[in-house]
């Protein structure tokens, strides 16, 4: 069977009016079934996939309401009209009211008309399953959004701690450096002058007091401007002992940065 194909119950204890509704029906394009009572419907829909049931009202055993009404509750998606003639039409009024039948057409029928009322029913069928299907989507992306929320904030929070933890790491090592007694420079590879401790700044090189964004050449000269370039290229510290600096002899430590900042920087150590 078409999974699209609409389903079709039809239900009456009389043959002649089974034969005319499937009659009328068969040009529609529906799976028709037929049961000659509400015990053989009730049967007949727990085995069939039926979007609507058409039921005569004055049957034996089970009326045309009380099989719809069980039809309502146990399978309430289920489109559920009923037969009727002009005398039953007050009957059938409440079971209207309650929701358990969702139209009722009277005998005798147009065949056009209960074409035209048939199709409209299922149509409405079709819109309220799409809404319903569409309502449960809803439901899930939601859920799926909740839960992507509680896993972002839960990321969030652990990058808020770490960003924290390592920005306090910063700080104490930029506290440990200014303190050390040894003059610190970092240099990037380009020579520009991007660090200096508080030794650093109490120096006197070349006449000038060690400014962040100058360059190197500034304070050093040309000869130590070239051990650099060299510890660059190499990636190998070297340390130049009894230098002379503005008239002073130290020990100048060229140390590569390593790791991401390979070949990005030197830090020099002056003592």
């Amino acid at each position: 069977m078409n999974d699209d194909q609409h389903v079709v119950l039809c239900v009456d204890d009389e043959e002649n009016i089974l034969r005319s509704l499937k009659r009328s029906l068969r040009k529609e394009g529906y799976r028709l079934l037929t049961a000659s009572g509400g015990k053989e419907g009730l049967k007949l829909l727990r085995e069939n996939n039926v979007h609507l049931v058409i039921s005569d009202q004055r049957m034996p055993e089970m009326s045309g309401t009380e099989f719809l009404a069980r039809v309502k509750e146990e399978y309430p998606d289920v489109i559920r009209v009923c037969l009727t003639g002009y005398t039953e039409v007050d009957s059938i009024t409440e079971s209207i009211n309650k929701g358990h039948i969702y139209k009722f057409l009277l005998k005798p029928w147009n065949d056009q008309n209960l074409q035209l009322e048939i199709r409209q029913a299922l149509e409405q069928y079709d819109l309220i399953k799409a809404n319903k299907m569409l309502h449960e989507r809803v439901l899930e992306q939601n859920e799926e959004l909740t839960r992507i929320n509680v896993n972002l904030e839960t990321m969030v929070q652990e990058r808020t701690s770490e960003l924290e933890i390592k920005n306090h790491a910063l700080e104490l090592s930029h506290a440990i450096l200014e303190d050390l007694a040894n003059a610190i420079i970092g240099v990037s590879a380009e020579g520009m002058i991007v660090l200096v401790n508080r030794g650093a700044q109490a120096l006197s090189l070349n006449e000038k007091a060690v400014e962040v964004g100058k360059n190197i050449s500034h304070y050093f000269p040309e000869n130590l401007k070239e051990k650099l370039d060299d510890v660059l290229k190499t990636n190998v510290p070297q340390t130049l002992k009894n230098y002379t600096l503005s008239d002073k002899t130290c020990n100048v430590a060229l140390t590569p940065l390593s790791g991401r900042f390979q070949g990005k920087g030197i830090v020099v150590t002056i003592n």
